[in-house]
């Protein structure tokens, strides 16, 4: 497998069981290492899966959802403690999964604590205030604000079984080899910024593109301080660089399941961890909240609204999430004190356009017959 055969392989039906837990062997990739004290999550006591949840009034089976969604790992932790944890024969406790777009809530994080330290001066600044070469592009004069709520107004479309669709045409760039921070700058404006939540991956490139400038230093390096040793990552963790040596910053962040937990856990603990406040507390309860009628769930999609690149579900117990294609999550349901990671390769998400391949909908009810058995 070599990188150009792999991206095309994508969103074509093509099973990637075996190549979601080995991408930096052909592209490149910086390294976060593990941290020198890692934090083990204690054991709880073991729940099994519920046999069966109920989806759009049907009772459909667990284990087929796993199977038909390649499921490499489920780990289910109630008020911090594992109560569940299994893995697939191709994967394992330390294999490091590519994370998709669960990579977009990372950056987030990130750029929480670059404000709080001053890096970035408010969020209410343009992002070309910090990045210039944005200029004339849809992206000239948006706030950070609104670039963070996938609502920059840049035309976008994000269709991954259509291949000539925005996406897949800039999975053919970095197939090529080409430069990310190249691409992004041929983006026009569609609505106006802060008006209509539109999911764009490109958003969180210029996220990512923000916090290199904003810091000085590459993603990874300020990851690895900010995040992943004082959260006691318990492996090392990779970002895929474009062949420039920027981070792919808008989905591939590689990392085992116990280490993805983490971002969970601390979001659910609001931004503390071991009694140390690593990202502002009001940052959390921002990144989760939608604080505008076109971030609202229904309004975005039936199920989910939208915060600081996080998903938040409608509902009574203020669910959130962290969502990659191809069936990633990091979920949270603090009511239930419960974080869910799914680590998949469903092979075959993205051959349509709608639920019926992504199976993301069906996914929340599943975590949620499974808080009903831990809480």
């Amino acid at each position: 497998m070599n990188r150009a055969d792999y991206i095309a392989s994508l969103f074509t039906g093509a099973p990637q069981h075996e190549n979601f837990g080995r991408l930096r062997e052909f592209i490149p990739a910086a390294e976060m290492s593990a941290s020198l004290e890692p934090y083990d999550f204690p054991d709880g006591a073991p729940i099994p899966l519920p046999s069966t949840y109920v989806y759009l009034g049907e009772r459909r089976s667990t284990e087929d959802l796993l199977a038909e969604t390649d499921t490499m790992a489920l780990l289910v932790l109630e008020n911090g403690a594992v109560r569940f944890e299994r893995y697939a024969a191709f994967g394992g406790r330390g294999t490091r999964w590519v994370s998709m777009s669960v990579a977009k809530s990372f950056i987030s994080a990130a750029l929480g604590i670059a404000v709080a330290e001053g890096a970035i001066r408010s969020i209410e600044e343009p992002v070309t205030a910090y990045v210039p070469s944005l200029a004339g592009s849809a992206y000239d004069g948006v706030r950070i604000k609104d670039i963070l709520q996938m609502s920059s107004g840049a035309g976008w479309e994000e269709d991954y079984s259509d291949p000539n669709s925005d996406i897949n045409r800039f999975a053919r760039v970095s197939a090529e080899g080409g430069a990310m921070a190249d691409f992004v700058p041929t983006l026009k404006r569609a609505t106006e910024p802060g008006s209509v939540c539109h999911y764009n991956s490109m958003d969180t490139q210029v996220l990512g593109m923000l916090l290199k400038a904003a810091t000085g230093r590459p993603i990874a390096d300020y990851m690895q301080e900010k995040l992943w040793h004082p959260l006691g990552m318990e492996a090392s963790g990779h970002w895929l660089l474009d062949d420039t040596g920027m981070e792919m910053a808008y989905a591939c962040l590689n990392a085992t399941a116990r280490d993805y937990a983490k971002i969970g856990e601390l979001y659910r603990l609001g931004g503390a961890w071991q009694g140390r406040q690593v990202v502002p507390a009001a940052w959390v309860e921002a990144s989760v909240t939608p604080d505008a009628p076109h971030l609202a769930p229904g309004v975005v999609d039936p199920l989910f609204g939208y915060g600081y690149q996080w998903w938040v579900i409608d509902g009574s117990e203020g669910e959130y999430a962290a969502i990659g294609v191809y069936n990633q999550f990091v979920y949270v349901n603090p009511a239930r004190r419960l974080t869910i990671v799914k680590l998949s390769a469903s092979r075959l998400y993205g051959t349509t356009n709608d639920e019926t391949s992504y199976r993301e909908h069906e996914t929340i009810a599943l975590f949620r017959a499974i808080g009903e058995i831990a809480s």
